[in-house]
């Protein structure tokens, strides 16, 4: 009897222990291309390269992308010469979209930094598309009906900034950057990137919630990858992207610790939407060798697209759950 009652118990533990298995994010099949490094025209330059974007499907039934495009001719400060450029795709198995020239452009009269447009991300509710962006100092708010054209969402200041990240020292330069947005409940949460004064090029991975869009909480951070290789610190937890799993009930976290021929993102998996790990690795659940991921679920099935690994464009592949 003694003995039943020990396999029994046996038996449920295992089932316990599978039931608490957390799934992995796995690459499935070849990738496809979406986009490639775009004609500029008078701001085509050598080194130009598509980074940082943002995919979403509008009013009319397409999918846009709009990506940062960086180090071309375009006119800025002398640090920054970024914009927004977007391509049009009908389905998100197409390949190599169609151009759709340059999108998104900083509006200095409102406090933007010239040529420091970067990292879009596009959530729609109700009637609206909201368009989340960097301005190379602040997280900023665009609104559209169609998903296409958008206009700033402008505060009480006059100006389309929702938050910024505390400035340390004199230091002013991508003081948060790469927003990107869910909503459980009535909580809007939007993951970024930021630093920490000490060090000051020490990278961090951040959260602010919110109720309305306009009023949102102090910070807290959720994630501090070690850097990858030799890569700057600073650069440990880039391009937060954050997918919910109901089944489960996780929430994962995927941070991206350096662009380029050796791309490297990690992926954690919490229970807890504001924590991921802080110089903890026990949240992490694998690593995949791309840069600036962007996961899309979409009539049942989950999409992942990155950059190229030589920074000339954007790829897509499916993504399932292992």
């Amino acid at each position: 009897m003694k003995k039943l009652i020990f396999a029994l118990l046996l038996a449920t533990s295992n089932l316990a222990a599978q039931s608490t298995k957390i799934p992995v994010p796995t690459i499935d099949g070849a990738w496809w291309p979406i986009a490639s490094t775009p004609d500029l025209g008078q701001y085509n330059s050598d080194g130009q390269e598509p980074v940082d974007f943002g995919i979403w499907q509008a009013q009319d039934g397409t999918w846009q992308l709009w990506s940062c495009i960086r180090k071309s001719n375009f006119p800025g400060s002398s640090y920054t010469t970024r914009f927004l450029y977007g391509w049009e795709g009908n389905t998100l198995t197409d390949t190599n979209w169609e151009p759709r020239g340059i999108k998104w452009v900083a509006d200095t009269t409102l406090g933007e930094t010239a040529g420091g447009m970067q990292a879009p991300y596009v959530i729609k509710e109700d009637l609206y598309y909201y368009l989340f962006y960097g301005d190379w100092k602040r997280i900023c708010l665009a609104k559209s009906t169609d998903g296409k054209n958008f206009t700033r969402v402008l505060g009480g200041n006059g100006q389309p900034d929702l938050f910024t990240e505390h400035p340390y020292g004199n230091f002013a330069n991508n003081t948060a950057r790469d927003p990107m947005v869910v909503k459980r409940g009535n909580t809007y949460y939007c993951y970024y990137t930021s630093h920490l004064g000490n060090p000051v090029n020490d990278g961090w991975a951040f959260c602010r919630t919110s109720l309305n869009l306009k009023e949102w909480s102090e910070s807290v951070m959720v994630s501090h990858t070690p850097p990858h290789l030799t890569n700057s610190p600073r650069y440990s937890d880039e391009c937060p992207q954050v997918v919910y799993l109901p089944e489960h009930d996780l929430y994962y976290l995927f941070v991206t610790q350096l662009y380029g021929k050796f791309s490297h993102t990690t992926v954690y998996a919490s229970p807890n939407p504001m924590y991921f790990g802080i110089d903890d690795d026990s949240r992490v659940v694998c690593t995949l060798p791309i840069a600036a991921p962007e996961v899309i679920f979409h009539e049942g099935q989950y999409y992942l697209a990155a950059l190229n690994n030589e920074l000339n464009g954007v790829r897509m592949v499916k993504l399932k759950w292992e």
